[in-house]
């Protein structure tokens, strides 16, 4: 453990619950941040929390305080929509929760993102953001993060569009405008769009490592993880892969060499970790008092919930099928 902590904490990270994608346990994670002096840490997984209460207990016991968090899809169409594509579409945010509320909105906007929003991964879309913004704190993401994308691919008046929109959502005191510099040509590109956008609208600036994996040299690790998550292997040429070896949990003088332009990017962190105040309470197990209707018992209107739900998925299910065959029809067709 080291003696003296940094003014720095990570506050993108990826780990063993970001599943196939990050390669970070929770207990190295935490041993590590200590190590290295960080007086705070956050874990942001894809869609899910699933590490919240393990990562809570191995920080508080570390000395480490423990940020609560989520890389969230956004779909900019509704979260009930089921087009024909994938993922292509979907932007990247983080958000962090900054009070016990804030945490329990997040805990909701995840599991609504799943139960109402799943088409490939958990999305979310503007309505539920507006809804649960309370006690968040959001940062913009990598470049899949809609304003850093808007910005490369449509121009700065489509990117400060989307900004302004989540200033709306979350208020301006409550979102970052983030900073990444893993080497990457549209990383430095996107940074200058960023910082122009943060000194225009008087919103700060965080900068991030997006860390996957927890050293360096655990690059080749990820690798192979990502080649399990995509069905591939190592040696095929076009395969998915990260496309540099920057993915990992940096030290404070690593981030201090990267962005010593812009160093309340790094100050910022700080500033947004002693904002964040979470608190778990554990030995104690709270039960909900379900009221079912007159005729029935507990066990009953959990089975006729059950056959309801089922019943449902299947017409969605079938619409989706037979959406897809017209689809693929429509395009048979075209090809003569």
């Amino acid at each position: 453990m080291s003696d003296k902590r940094v003014p720095f904490a990570h506050l993108h990270v990826h780990t063993e619950y970001s599943l196939l994608d990050g390669a970070i346990r929770l207990k190295d994670l935490v041993s590590y941040a200590s190590e290295i002096g960080l007086p705070a840490l956050a874990i942001t997984d894809h869609g899910v929390m699933y590490g919240a209460p393990e990562f809570y207990q191995y920080a508080t016991k570390a000395g480490v305080k423990p940020i609560i968090g989520c890389e969230v899809y956004v779909t900019p169409d509704s979260r009930h929509s089921r087009a024909i594509r994938k993922d292509s579409h979907l932007y990247h945010l983080v958000l962090l929760a900054r009070t016990n509320d804030g945490y329990r909105n997040l805990s909701k906007l995840v599991t609504r993102s799943f139960t109402e929003g799943y088409y490939y991964k958990p999305r979310v879309d503007l309505e539920l953001l507006s809804e649960y913004a309370e006690g968040l704190i959001a940062l913009s993401a990598c470049v899949s993060g809609e304003v850093p994308k808007r910005a490369l691919v449509e121009g700065m008046d489509a990117s400060e569009k989307a900004l302004r929109t989540y200033l709306d959502i979350f208020g301006p005191e409550n979102f970052y405008l983030e900073l990444q510099d893993h080497g990457l040509p549209e990383q430095a590109t996107a940074n200058k769009a960023l910082v122009e956008l943060a000194r225009r609208n008087k919103v700060g600036l965080v900068a991030t490592n997006d860390a996957h994996y927890l050293r360096k040299e655990d690059k080749d690790a990820h690798d192979a993880l990502l080649c399990i998550q995509t069905n591939s292997v190592i040696t095929e040429d076009d395969r998915f892969g990260f496309s540099s070896d920057q993915f990992y949990l940096k030290t404070y003088e690593e981030m201090q060499q990267l962005f010593k332009e812009v160093p309340e990017a790094l100050s910022s962190t700080l500033e947004i970790a002693e904002r964040c105040d979470v608190t778990f309470e554990f030995g104690t197990i709270y039960l909900p008092d379900y009221e079912v209707p007159e005729g029935e018992t507990l066990d009953s209107y959990l089975r006729k919930l059950c056959y309801e739900g089922a019943r449902r998925r299947y017409g969605e299910i079938r619409d989706d099928v037979r959406k897809r065959l017209d689809y693929e029809l429509s395009v048979i067709k075209d090809m003569g």
